[in-house]
């Protein structure tokens, strides 16, 4: 995970070594999604729509255009979200303040949970659709690659995905444990720290009491006697 406390505070403002990053679980998952993402969108545009003998096209999933619309709308944005994402997770350790860091893990919960459920729809969708499909649909076969990619990676981004949000709330969990931060470290400034005691008890204040000194000079004049002669 990324430093430890409060949502990697531990290495805020730290030097990001690329190598490293590359190889962190989240950062592989990240590339697996951007790529599934990909191959779901760039399927279905491509060959995922048939022409029927006319000039009109229709979509190889049972002709049904809510199925091709759903699989390119799902890749699209999926595809998006992980360049961002991808970005907000190289910059993270850049973000000094605290709450907006704890902001970012939770859009990150948010949106990758939720899109979890939506390639799951996906998968189910466009797999009913294609097994309601017949032959006579397709003719010389037209699309059918496209349309077994196209559910296959569906299926594969859940798992990627449910990766993601898994990671995310592991983040999130470790963020909670706000043991080691002040109030002013919540708000993104250094906590500050009083000047010790040198007593055990705390600091207090001692007077000292003006002491004459051992010995003192007798400041009175002499008494001067007059000779009798």
């Amino acid at each position: 995970m990324d430093g430890v406390g409060s949502f990697g505070a531990g290495r805020a403002g730290s030097t990001i070594d690329p190598i490293t990053f590359a190889k962190q679980p989240q950062t592989i998952l990240r590339v697996l999604s951007w790529i599934f993402s990909l191959v779901v969108f760039a399927s279905i545009v491509n060959e995922g729509y048939v022409n029927m003998g006319s000039e009109r096209l229709h979509c190889v999933f049972n002709k049904n255009a809510d199925a091709c619309n759903y699989g390119v709308f799902v890749g699209l944005v999926g595809l998006l979200a992980c360049s961002f994402f991808f970005l907000l997770d190289y910059k993270f350790s850049s973000i000094s303040s605290v709450k907006d860091r704890k902001k970012a893990v939770m859009l990150e919960i948010g949106f990758s949970g939720f899109w979890t459920f939506l390639y799951f729809v996906s998968f189910c969708f466009l797999a009913n659709q294609w097994s309601r499909t017949t032959a006579d649909e397709l003719p010389l076969n037209q699309g059918a690659d496209a349309a077994r990619a196209a559910i296959a990676f569906s299926f594969f981004s859940i798992i990627t995905w449910a990766g993601l949000t898994v990671r995310a709330v592991q983040k999130y969990l470790i963020g909670t444990d706000m043991t080691l931060f002040t109030t002013e470290h919540m708000d993104g400034g250094a906590p500050t720290q009083p000047y010790p005691s040198n007593s055990p008890g705390g600091t207090t204040e001692t007077t000292e009491t003006y002491q004459s000194p051992p010995f003192t000079e007798n400041n009175t004049a002499p008494t001067y006697q007059v000779p009798i002669y």
